[in-house]
């Protein structure tokens, strides 16, 4: 009664839904796999590092977020950024698998002349040519919304990025009917909108008066009150209904960045209340994106959230040394050169702002102002010099010796005062000059870096592999090294690409069970992510096996799961094992015991269940079929890694008079742990009370529980369709202990039905020798849909 309630609201919501229609009339395609085909939504919050993100858990400025970690079975991974640490480099290596895509979000192209910023349309289309010519697009086949490269994604299916802005092709195509029903469909949203563009507002003007007040330009500080109202607002907005639709469309990946609080780090800084303001709004978002992508009825979506990078607080180098890097860098070559040197130096006010671009269209842009440069070549210029943050790129117009490298090197450490300069030395070399004196890389980056950097060896690899990227020029200039407060070479109080931990340390939050690459490191990098995002969508480029961290240890502790998984015939209608097995995987068992499972039935896609299960979890199992239809074969399991032997199989007895009621039967397995067995028995009994007592009376006979091999230790779950009060589990408490009622301080709870459980009839039965430790009726989104039973597990100690 409860599942047709539930397949009938599901329908009807799903006719109702606003994206349904929306992509109906917008004409957008819809996939064409099946319902239970996984799906990606992959969400980026650009800029918020591990530490930031703790700082906002535990303010709690996003609560979802912190919801899903205690709630829905999500880990939080530290996340190596690589070098630069910046948005291009990490999607560069998550999109295509390219370590260092870009030497630096501003530079030089030597072969072109031309200065690149990775916010002009055009360089990126190029990088992002090359990119795909040396690896598979992640995003393939799905879609993008405020990213620097699109992934993949084709055009029409590429939002907000530098290449694609808006959605103008789409809603220039839509009649005034569609465009008319958007509006009425979404009235809430954009009152919604409407509203927190105002409160926005009223939030920047405060901003503003702050900035004033601590000294900042008056004009500069106007400029920011639409562009921020801008990004923190209505593209987070436009990106949240325009994820909702792709959702309901079904695509099988979808990549989403949230730019807002990277947006106000670089003004205020990464730890400022403006910028941790912005979290609230994302926090909202993502747990809009990740309820629509738990209703989808065209995938099963998994949701993960990461950042690219982290920022640093920093000092403008303008403030502290009253010239710019260009200027200084001027200095350096004139006096060495011993001529009047020409600098062309790109602009050193960062990224901020420039992102308003994403939001498409001159008259937009009239509304949000940004800075207007247009494509720069060096001309003749002998020395150029590239910064739009903490690391910098110095080119010269001739190629220098290597005498020549180390005085400079040496001269724009002690005269122009950069905190850090690396060059090239030789494969898989670099040198490095501070303060303190010059240090051969890799074998000195401790002196540099600090021995105390999470990432020191690989942060040290990738600036080796930086100092040789074909665009990084003479010298890579940085503004940071141990021992010091960081420098931005742009007028920005947080920044990022440089290699100090706080910008290098990201974050990832992944569900428990996500495949992840085996590696000796305690942290992910980009190609991490899109190694696990290919192993998801089951793609071949990098197929991950499964392991799991088992938990049997010498005092002989086990986790139990019993699960009635309704022939893995969900709550929304989709039939689909590895559904159930990922419900089981996050639980990581020792021991499982599953009722209903189908075996070569035509009703479930004529697949073994029990075998598709125990392999995802790379587990042995037995199964007991109490029906046989032909080749049908219906029953229940028992899977472990553990060392297993079947005792028994066999069918209860029923009643004579109803013949024709479903057989019932039992699987006992002999389990070693630890050099001694335990007897497990799983059933699933019969509908009616007279018929589960008979059949209670059987377990509890010569031929089961009674047998003289059926020694303690022992236990016995199951369904037994049977309250705690019922004769059925009043008689079998005379012999066994109920966990549920045997742990102390723990009330029962309930496991029929999934979203609304209603009655306790899964039980687990141990003998009075083992101890249970901890009972668990786990309650997420996944485990309310995947079945109509919830599992019910206990850990135990044996005696």
């Amino acid at each position: 009664m409860i599942y047709r309630f539930e397949i009938f609201f599901r329908a009807i919501r799903r006719w109702l839904s606003r994206s349904e229609w929306l992509s109906r009339l917008l004409n957008l395609s819809k996939t064409t796999d099946a319902a239970v085909s996984t799906g990606l939504v992959i969400i980026q919050i650009d800029g918020l590092s591990h530490t930031q993100l703790e700082r906002a858990l535990e303010k709690g400025s996003m609560p979802f977020l912190r919801k899903i970690l205690k709630e829905e079975h999500y880990r939080l991974h530290a996340h190596y950024s690589g070098m630069p640490s910046s948005t291009p480099a990490v999607q560069g290596e998550l999109f295509y698998g390219i370590k260092c895509a870009v030497s630096a979000f501003s530079f030089m192209d030597q072969e072109k002349g031309e200065v690149v910023r990775m916010f002009d349309p055009g360089p990126v289309a190029e990088i992002e040519c090359a990119l795909v010519r040396a690896g598979e697009p992640l995003l393939k086949g799905g879609s993008t919304y405020s990213n620097i490269f699109t992934g993949g994604a084709d055009e029409s299916e590429s939002h907000f990025c530098p290449a694609s802005l808006g959605w103008g092709a789409i809603l220039r195509t839509a009649n005034p009917v569609v465009m008319a029903f958007l509006v009425i469909s979404n009235f809430y949203s954009f009152i919604r909108t409407a509203v927190l563009l105002v409160v926005e507002f009223f939030v920047a003007i405060d901003d503003f008066i702050s900035g004033l007040i601590a000294g900042h330009d008056f004009f500069k500080e106007l400029k920011f009150i639409p562009t921020r109202v801008g990004i923190c607002i209505l593209l987070r907005e436009l990106v949240t209904i325009g994820a909702k639709i792709d959702v309901t469309r079904g695509l099988p990946i979808i990549h989403i960045n949230f730019l807002g609080y990277d947006e106000q780090s670089h003004r205020r800084g990464p730890s400022s209340k403006f910028a941790h303001w912005t979290l609230k709004g994302i926090d909202d978002a993502i747990a809009r994106i990740w309820r629509a992508a738990k209703r989808s009825t065209r995938r099963n979506y998994d949701v993960w959230i990461y950042s690219d990078h982290g920022q640093e607080k920093t000092l403008p180098y303008l403030k502290i040394e009253g010239r710019t890097i260009g200027e200084a860098v001027a200095e350096v070559f004139g006096r060495l050169e011993n001529i009047h040197t020409a600098v062309h130096a790109d602009n050193f006010r960062g990224i901020q702002s420039q992102r308003v671009k994403f939001l498409g269209g001159e008259r937009i842009q009239l509304l949000f102002p940004v800075y207007r440069e247009g494509k720069q070549r060096p001309g003749k210029t002998q020395v150029t010099v590239t910064a739009m943050g903490p690391l910098g790129l110095v080119y010269y117009s001739r190629k220098l010796t290597l005498t020549e490298r180390e005085r400079i090197a040496r001269e724009l450490v002690n005269s122009a005062k950069v905190p850090l300069v690396l060059v090239s030395d030789g494969p898989g070399k670099a040198r490095a000059w501070t303060e303190e004196g010059e240090f051969p890389l890799p074998d000195q980056s401790a002196q540099i870096l600090g021995s105390n950097h999470p990432f020191l060896k690989e942060v040290t690899q990738d600036l080796i592999h930086l100092c040789h990227h074909a665009n990084a020029g003479d010298f890579v200039i940085c503004g940071w090294r141990k021992g010091i407060a960081a420098y931005s070479f742009a007028l920005e109080n947080g920044s990022h690409a440089g290699p100090t931990p706080e910008e290098t340390k990201a974050f990832a939050l992944l569900p428990e069970d996500t495949r992840l690459p085996n590696n000796e490191r305690n942290y992910l990098r980009p190609l991490d992510l899109r190694h696990a995002a290919l192993s998801a969508l089951n793609r071949a480029e990098a197929e991950i096996p499964r392991e799991f961290t088992r938990k049997v240890t010498e005092a002989k502790t086990l986790r139990i799961m019993t699960y009635n998984v309704h022939s893995c015939l969900g709550m929304d209608g989709k039939i689909s094992p590895e559904r159930i097995a990922r419900v089981i995987a996050q639980h990581n068992p020792d021991i499982v015991a599953l009722q209903e499972l189908d075996v070569g039935r035509s009703r479930t896609g004529g697949v073994d269940q029990a075998h598709i299960i125990a392999q995802y979890l790379q587990m042995k199992f037995h199964f007991h079929p109490t029906v046989r239809i032909e080749e049908e074969l219906y029953g229940d399991a028992v899977l472990t890694h553990l060392p297993m032997r079947l005792v028994k199989s066999d069918k209860l007895p029923g009643l004579f008079e109803k013949p024709h009621l479903e057989p019932r039967g039992a699987l006992w397995v002999a389990i070693e742990v630890n050099g001694s067995e335990i007897q497990f028995i799983n059933t699933h009994l019969g509908l009616r009370p007279k018929e589960r007592l008979a059949q209670t009376e059987a377990l509890l006979g010569t031929e089961w529980l009674s047998h003289p091999d059926c020694r303690e230790p022992l236990i016995l779950t199951g369904d037994f369709n049977a309250m705690p009060s019922s004769p059925v589990c009043l008689r079998l408490r005379n012999r066994l202990n109920d966990a549920q009622i045997e742990l102390a301080n723990h009330r029962p709870r309930k496991t029929l039905f999934g979203r609304y459980p209603l009655a306790r009839i899964d039980h687990i039965f141990v003998d009075p020798g083992i101890e249970v430790i901890d009972v668990k009726v786990p309650n997420t989104k996944l485990e309310q849909v995947a079945s109509d039973h919830l599992p019910l597990l206990a850990d135990i100690r044996l005696g």
